[in-house]
């Protein structure tokens, strides 16, 4: 028992200036990782590289300087870097087949940054997911959502997959339909319509917004209203459009059908 202890003794004393000093390495070489990165993106930003490519850059460059530091510590502790690098290229190989998912989100993020289909801040919908793109990862897009939840969407299946960016042509066309009754004068419901449509400040003048007749429905005449708007001020243009619209339609008195209940008594039913 004394002689195992003794050993483990001499190999503690022989080893703890190697492990000490990887640590030392690994601690060190962690602070000046994140110091680089972290300069680099300053550098990318004063250089007006694109926010999106900014971040996208910095996580690659990231995990490369990570993976060369884990190879120093390793030389460190006395592992021979050449039978390690054969090690590595084995493993990488069994990874890279079993992790053929996460090179085709590498893939996929990598043509994302090259042909853009949207950038950091641009509102999109993508698998079936619709939000803002809060960053573009070297796996994955991270999306806020309308209610405010974060959706991490893999790059491999959105690089592949259809993509509606609203925000690319920087206005967008709001669909509405308000439905009145067949009484109701047709050339004076369209004006009615157009006033509220002109009178809103955030609607815009350039496309100019429409009226028309769209449905001649069962109990009602519908109109589609498409007013323009810029991405931040789509809700606010929608619900003010439908709001204003109710008031305008009553102060003229054009109806708006919606179905009646007609309560009858026993009398009335047996007569």
């Amino acid at each position: 028992m004394e002689e195992y202890i003794e050993k483990i003794k001499t190999v503690i004393i022989e080893n703890a200036p190697s492990v000490l000093s990887a640590l030392a390495i690994l601690v060190i070489g962690l602070f000046a990782i994140n110091l680089v990165v972290k300069a680099s993106r300053k550098l990318m930003s004063k250089g007006g590289i694109d926010i999106t490519l900014q971040k996208f850059l910095g996580n690659l460059l990231g995990w490369v300087l990570k993976a060369l530091l884990f190879i120093t510590v390793i030389a460190k502790l006395g592992v021979a870097t050449t039978s390690f690098a054969a090690i590595i290229a084995a493993a990488g190989l069994a990874i890279g087949l079993s992790l053929q998912g996460s090179l085709s989100n590498f893939a996929g993020g990598a043509l994302i940054i090259i042909f853009k289909p949207f950038k950091v801040g641009d509102f999109i919908e993508a698998q079936g997911v619709t939000g803002t793109v809060k960053e573009i990862q070297i796996f994955t897009t991270q999306l806020n959502t309308l209610d405010n939840k974060l959706a991490i969407i893999p790059n491999g299946v959105l690089s592949n997959g259809t993509i509606l960016n609203y925000s690319a042509e920087g206005k967008i066309r709001i669909d509405l339909t308000f439905g009145v009754s067949y009484d109701a004068d047709i050339k004076e419901t369209k004006e009615v319509l157009m006033s509220v449509l002109t009178s809103h400040p955030k609607i815009l003048k350039d496309p100019a917004p429409s009226v028309g007749v769209s449905e001649l429905a069962d109990s009602s005449v519908n109109f589609a209203v498409m007013p323009w708007a810029t991405i931040e001020d789509y809700w606010d243009v929608y619900f003010d459009v439908t709001e204003n619209t109710k008031k305008a339609l009553d102060k003229a008195g054009i109806e708006i059908p919606y179905p009646h209940q007609v309560k009858m008594d026993k009398n009335t039913q047996t007569n």
